[in-house]
Parts: structure tokens; sequence; C-alpha cells
């Protein structure tokens, strides 16, 4: 876990975040073992901002990977990932998969995403239409 924080810290240095003033991190696992981060990236028109969560799962995915084993967010204060962020991990997460939550004091949280989405919305969900 040492590596995905120090990875996620590294990726909230380059965040673009000028109006927030909000720095986040993200890196994750692939079920191969391949890590890939993000950093959040905010836009004028603030509905095109995009969280760190959700530019490392983007970057895994155009990569061919589909499946995610571990997710770590840091920000100062420890901020848990966002509803729209646990929608999109519910297409490419399991109920075990392990979601840690850092701050800067070294304060860190771990979850199950089962436990942080109970009631994901997953694409299983969708079997049913034909």
């Amino acid at each position: 876990m040492n590596t995905l924080r120090t990875e996620a810290i590294e990726a909230s240095k380059k965040s673009h975040s000028p109006y927030s003033k909000a720095k986040v991190g993200s890196a994750l696992i692939t079920e191969d073992g391949t890590m890939y981060s993000g950093c959040n990236i905010e836009n004028a028109s603030f509905g095109g901002t995009v969280c760190a969560e959700r530019v490392a799962i983007w970057k895994a995915v155009s990569e061919g990977h589909s499946k995610i084993t571990q997710l770590y967010i840091y920000t100062v204060d420890g901020w848990p990932p966002c509803g729209l962020c646990r929608q999109v991990l519910s297409e490419f997460a399991t109920a075990k998969t392990q979601i840690f939550v850092g701050d800067a004091k070294g304060v860190e949280q771990e979850y199950s995403f089962g436990e942080l989405f109970p009631l994901a919305f997953t694409p299983d969900k969708l079997d049913s239409i034909s």
C-alpha cells in the first residue's frame, strides 16, 4: 500500500485545481498488477471537471484493463470518493476491491468497495434487458 500512497501523493502534485485549490491524487492496481495514477482536472465549466479517481480509471481502461483490485485516494484532508466516482468504480471493481483513503497526516482508512457502496448499480443489473 505504501507504493499506492506514494503514487497518489505524486499524482496530486500534478492536479489542475485553480478553482477549488483541492489537490487530489489517486492510484490503482489492476488484476494483473499494473498501476495507474491520476489527478483531478478542473475546468472553468465545472461540469467538465474530472476527479482523480476517474482519471486513473480511464487511463487503466484505455490501456485494456477492466478489473481494479485496489484504489488509493489522497487529499490533504482525506476525502472519500464522490458518488460519481463510486458509480464509475462499480463498473470495474468488485465488492472486495480494496479502497484506501489517506490524508496529509498519514491517517488512512480502508474499505472494501462493497462497504463503500453497498447498493451499487453494477453492470449485472442490466443482464435482464433483452
